[in-house]
């Protein structure tokens, strides 16, 4: 049976069930034809890519200097007026932690990853007495739980939760791969979906409605990326459509990180590189802290890549296409700043699994503390 044969056959609840997720048949052909040429290539850009300019990295504002507090008073005068969202991605399952919703993790000694994102817009209310709308973008997987918990704060506007798009995995010839059930194996497209995920809610066009204008996307796990003032009116300063939190690289860390590609400024995953580009020639990489213009969002018009990964599903390997949000530097201009790592300043906390979170547990509580989100 060809591909095209096993998708016309799919049965009609699971057919239905993902075409509401953003599932493209001829999209889904369209990789699976691409599977017969080399992936490693594919996967890579190619033209003129350079290291960045040292110009293209600001650093961050030096708290107690004027030009911080001329990003600070222009920050907060933003959220004073309501103008700013925190969107963050929580559709990711903490496999390395048991498999259980990281949201629902408690990241503190009963405080889940979600209570803390909840008390940072309390906070934000205090301070500023405006609201700050909480948007995730949750998986298929982790909307349930995740409602589930948010219980009455949901109000589909100042918190809310839309879902990113899913697709069906290949196996490595290009029919549908099938899980030990024989079902087709269903999994989520990648945090890439988030602009035209965020679009398809609705909550994007309301926002901008009502005055709103700047979209503050970080990850869930990342407990340092709180909305601040300062970083907010340093971006808005700029004026451009998009700025994007990198950190000096540390030791072998590894990921996206600005370049310039065939002239623009644009962050690149390390995957992505050119065979035999020196990715040490990126001397940062980016968080995956975003401060978007949300008029920019609602009428981004790209052509994104999604990039073929191989997923070890339990003792076989699949195939599945995703798409990375740092590719949203190709079409949005992007300004680059770099923010700290250390002390209670950081930005950057990242936990990927047990071990990790029990050592950042005193960093993520300092920071909690120092920034007002924590409160007896």
């Amino acid at each position: 049976m060809t591909l095209a044969e096993e998708l016309a056959s799919l049965p009609e609840p699971l057919a239905s069930r993902i075409r509401a997720r953003g599932f493209d048949p001829d999209r889904l052909l369209r990789w699976a034809e691409a599977m017969r040429t080399d992936r490693d290539q594919r996967n890579r850009i190619s033209g003129s890519v350079l290291p960045p300019e040292p110009e293209d990295v600001s650093d961050a504002p030096e708290p107690g200097t004027p030009a911080y507090a001329r990003c600070e008073e222009l920050g907060t005068e933003a959220l004073s007026r309501g103008e700013v969202a925190l969107c963050v991605l929580a559709g990711g399952m903490a496999t390395r932690m048991g498999g259980v919703v990281k949201a629902l993790v408690d990241a503190l000694p009963g405080k889940t990853f979600l209570d803390l994102r909840l008390a940072e817009v309390d906070h934000l209310r205090r301070v500023t007495g405006a609201i700050c709308p909480l948007w995730l973008m949750t998986s298929e997987a982790t909307n349930g739980p995740i409602r589930e918990a948010l219980d009455a704060r949901l109000d589909g506007f100042h918190v809310a939760t839309f879902e990113q798009f899913v697709s069906l995995r290949l196996t490595q010839e290009g029919s549908l791969f099938r899980d030990e059930d024989g079902e087709p194996s269903v999994y989520a497209t990648g945090h890439g979906d988030l602009p035209d995920a965020l679009r398809a809610s609705g909550l994007l066009d309301k926002f901008i409605a009502a005055g709103g204008k700047t979209v503050w996307i970080a990850n869930l796990d990342n407990l340092g990326a709180t909305v601040d003032p300062a970083i907010l009116g340093w971006h808005l300063s700029y004026g451009g459509p998009l700025s994007v939190e990198v950190v000096s690289k540390v030791g072998s860390d590894r990921g996206g990180g600005p370049l310039r590609w065939n002239g623009r400024r644009v962050i690149v995953e390390e995957m992505r590189l050119p065979i035999g580009f020196d990715a040490t020639k990126q001397p940062v990489f980016s968080t995956n802290t975003f401060l978007a213009r949300a008029d920019a969002l609602a009428s981004l018009a790209m052509e994104w890549t999604y990039v073929e990964v191989e997923k070890k599903i339990g003792d076989r390997r699949a195939v599945q296409f995703e798409r990375i949000l740092n590719e949203l530097t190709v079409t949005l201009e992007p300004q680059f700043l770099r923010v700290p790592r250390e002390g209670t300043q950081a930005r950057f906390l990242p936990v990927k699994d047990v071990p990790e979170l029990e050592r950042r547990r005193p960093e993520i509580e300092a920071i909690a503390r120092a920034r007002g989100i924590l409160v007896e």
